[in-house]
């Protein structure tokens, strides 16, 4: 099932149909267990809807899906993210911190953006204006409940400045924690079992109405399992609303960087697709 928040209300598709509800405390909401039981049985008070009219809703308008839940990352979980952090860190000597962690038992895992840092689809994300070589990452994003078990899934753009990066790793919350600095959406995939490895990501960057650059990949190539993710996350960490967590990834423009005004177009099979303008702070 499929979950989004709309300005004053809630849309839920299922199999058993689309539903329209209250606008919801998502504090409260994702802070529960079980949640693809608590959506069954709270939609079936709701008014059931037809896809013309959810259509014309999401048109006017999505919020990111989420509250006050904080944001994280892991990085480095995929082989070509390993080969690109290497080749921009090696002038600073940091190359082999990358190639050290990809191998590791211990994943890297930072701590992203706050709610307010965070764009609703169709919203603006930004570069910084200290930073001239930028890009966007299209990651799965985890929705992790109180306990620390995945129970849903989204898209994210982990906005991210290869050059602040890259000059020095100890850089990189300044590389990755500013305003405008993530998005995730259009919706959550509300289920507890695990996505297919062979699900696809893609991204496509639009500048000037042309396709500048993208690329695709599949979760196959992603070395570590979401809920192992997860499971290191929590080891030292307490949720009490429940948290997202972007898994890495796999797609790095070669020898392209974001510019103002450029379109970000992410897209994961099974969930849908996000889209921010790129604005500058």
């Amino acid at each position: 099932m499929k979950l989004y928040k709309l300005t004053a209300a809630t849309l839920l598709e299922s199999d058993n149909g689309i539903f329209l509800g209250p606008e919801l405390d998502w504090d409260q909401l994702l802070g529960r267990e079980h949640l693809p039981q608590l959506l069954r049985s709270e939609s079936s008070h709701w008014e059931k809807i037809d896809s013309e009219k959810a259509e014309e809703l999401k048109a006017e308008g999505l919020l990111s899906p989420m509250g006050n839940q904080e944001i994280w990352a892991a990085g480095v979980t995929y082989y070509r993210s390993r080969t690109a952090r290497m080749e921009e860190s090696q002038d600073a000597g940091g190359a082999d911190f990358y190639d050290k962690v990809y191998g590791a038992d211990r994943p890297e895992l930072f701590f992203k953006a706050t709610a307010s840092r965070v764009s609703n689809p169709g919203e603006t994300v930004n570069i910084r204006k200290d930073s001239t070589w930028d890009v966007p990452e299209p990651e799965l994003t985890l929705l992790i409940c109180p306990s620390g078990k995945v129970q849903g899934f989204t898209v994210g753009n982990d906005m991210s400045s290869r050059s602040i990066e890259g000059e020095n790793p100890l850089y990189l919350p300044q590389a990755k924690v500013y305003q405008g600095c993530a998005a995730i959406g259009p919706c959550i995939l509300v289920q507890e079992e695990p996505l297919s490895d062979d699900t696809k990501i893609s991204l496509e960057i639009i500048r000037n109405d042309k396709s500048e650059a993208g690329g695709e990949t599949t979760l196959a190539q992603m070395k570590r399992k979401p809920q192992e993710l997860a499971d290191w996350l929590f080891r030292a960490n307490t949720f009490p609303i429940g948290c997202f967590m972007m898994t890495g990834t796999g797609i790095v423009p070669d020898n392209f960087t974001l510019a103002k005004g450029d379109i970000v177009r992410i897209s994961i099979e099974g969930i849908g697709t996000l889209e921010n303008k790129v604005g500058m702070i």
